[in-house]
C-alpha cells in the first residue's frame, strides 16, 4: 500500500488535524487536539517520502531544498484549506510538516481577545507584538487583528510573510500581501520597500534578526501601525529579546525606541480544551507610562507586577488568565499547570478552587 497526498490532505481537514507529519520509517502522523495521531498503513519508506514531497513541492522548492537542505511555503489545496509547509531533509531522507491554516477568519471574540484590542489596533502608529512558542496561534491571532482592521477602518494594508498563510480580500481597506523569498528578498528590505508605498498598518511575519527589528521599530516610530510576532514567552522577555539582538552599544538606544513605540504585548499559548479542540490563554501588557520607564530603565523583571495591577487598562497575566479559563471548566487543572509561567502559586491558586490533579 502506498499514500496519496490527497488522501492525506482529505483526511488532515475531515479531521481537523492542526499538523500532518510525514517521516520514514513512521506512518503518516496527524497533530489533532494537540495530540499525535498515527496513521493506520504501513511505515513510510524513504521513495515513499520523497513522492509525497514531490506531490506538492514546487520544483523551485525542491531546488532549495536539495541546495539549502528545507524550504518553507504555502500552498492550497482545492477550496477546502491552505497549509503551510516545510521539507526538509534529515539523516538523508525527506520528511516534512503541514501545518492546516484555517478556512475560516475567526473574530477577536472567538479567539477569547477582550474588547480592550480593538481600542489598541485603531491607534495611528506604534507596535503591537504578539509573542509566542511555535503552533501557539499567533499568525490566527495576526489575521483576526487585520481582518478586523480591514472592516472597520480605511486605509492601507501591507503584510509580510514568509509564507503567506491567510488570504485577505480588500473590504474597507486596500491590502497588499507580499511573500519572502517570492515577492520580495527580505523582510528588512520588505519593510524598508513599504515605507514607500504609502501605507497604515504594516504586518512583519517575524521579527527574526537584528536589520528587520530595526527596521520594523523604525516603521512604528514613523507613523505607522506595525504588527509583529516573536518566539517568546511573556511580554518581560519579549521585550529583553528585541534588545539583545543589538549590539552592546546600543541596547540603550533601542530600549528608548521601544519605550515610546510598543503599543502592546500580546503573549499566548494553546491549551487542551475540555471535551476537546484547543483554546488560547494570554498575556496582555499595555504600554503605560509606568512600564514604558521599566523598559527604557532596564527593569523590565518589574513588568509583570504591573500587569499584574493593571486590569483597568486592559492587562491580564498569564495566569490569571489560566485561572479564569479554568474557573470556566474549559481547561483542566493539569493544563493549567503546565503552561502556567509560576507553577507554585498557580498550583496553590488551582487548588484554592478546588482543583484536583491527575498526578
Amino acid at each position: 500500500m502506498s499514500y496519496e497526498m490527497n488522501d492525506l490532505l482529505e483526511l488532515m481537514v475531515d479531521q481537523d488535524a492542526s499538523d500532518l507529519h510525514i517521516q520514514v520509517k513512521q506512518s503518516p502522523t496527524l497533530r489533532i487536539n494537540g495530540t499525535m495521531t498515527a496513521v493506520e498503513g504501513p511505515k513510510l519508506t524513504a521513495q515513499d517520502a520523497e513522492d509525497l514531497m514531490k506531490a506538492i513541492t514546487s520544483s523551485s522548492s525542491q531546488e532549495q531544498l536539495k541546495t539549502s537542505g528545507g524550504a518553507d511555503f504555502g500552498f492550497a489545496y482545492m477550496d477546502r484549506a491552505r497549509f503551510r509547509v516545510s521539507v526538509f531533509r534529515a539523516k538523508g531522507v525527506y520528511g516534512m510538516v503541514l501545518r492546516q491554516i484555517p478556512n475560516e477568519m475567526f473574530t477577536l471574540t472567538k479567539i477569547g481577545l477582550p474588547d480592550k484590542i480593538k481600542e489598541l489596533i485603531t491607534r495611528p502608529r506604534g507596535l503591537i507584538l504578539v509573542a509566542g512558542p511555535t503552533g501557539s496561534g499567533k499568525s490566527t491571532t495576526l489575521a483576526a487583528m487585520v481582518n478586523w482592521i480591514n472592516e472597520n477602518r480605511d486605509g492601507h494594508i501591507i503584510t509580510i510573510e514568509d509564507p503567506i498563510e491567510y488570504y485577505h480580500e480588500h473590504k474597507n481597506c486596500l491590502v497588499t500581501q507580499r511573500e519572502v523569498g517570492n515577492d520580495v528578498a527580505s523582510f528588512a528590505s520588505a519593510i524598508r520597500g513599504a515605507l514607500r508605498q504609502d501605507p497604515d498598518v504594516i504586518l512583519v511575519g517575524e521579527m527574526r534578526d537584528l536589520e528587520t527589528i530595526e527596521a520594523a521599530v523604525g516603521a512604528a516610530e514613523t507613523g505607522h501601525l506595525v504588527f509583529a510576532t516573536l518566539h517568546t514567552t511573556g511580554a518581560a522577555r519579549t521585550v529583553d529579546r528585541i534588545v539583545d539582538a543589538f549590539p552592546s552599544d546600543m541596547k540603550d538606544q533601542m530600549r528608548t525606541q521601544l519605550a515610546s513605540s510598543i503599543i502592546a504585548v500580546i503573549s499566548q499559548v494553546l491549551c487542551k480544551k475540555n471535551g476537546g479542540g484547543r483554546v488560547a490563554s494570554f498575556e496582555i501588557m499595555v504600554t503605560t507610562t509606568s512600564i514604558a520607564q521599566l523598559i527604557r530603565e532596564n527593569k523590565t523583571y518589574r513588568i509583570a507586577s504591573d500587569i499584574q495591577t493593571g486590569a483597568v487598562h486592559g492587562m491580564i497575566s498569564l495566569d490569571a488568565h489560566l485561572l479564569s479559563l479554568y474557573n470556566r471548566d474549559m481547561i483542566s487543572a493539569d493544563e493549567a499547570l503546565s503552561k502556567s509561567q509560576t507553577p507554585l502559586t498557580m498550583r496553590e491558586k488551582l487548588l484554592e478552587n478546588g482543583a484536583k490533579f491527575s498526578t
